[in-house]
């Protein structure tokens, strides 16, 4: 009974570590392009 146990907990956690590996390498996880302007004031004195 607990070895069963032990390999559906293994087997899950496999399973997990498979998905989450597809995920990072087909999700899309770059942030959308946007333009950014900040001014910048120069001490010229």
């Amino acid at each position: 009974m607990i070895g069963q146990l032990i390999k559906l907990v293994l087997g899950l956690a496999v399973l997990g570590a498979i998905g989450l590996s597809v995920y990072a390498y087909v999700g899309d996880l770059a942030p959308d392009p946007s333009e950014q302007t900040m001014t910048v004031n120069l001490d010229a004195g």
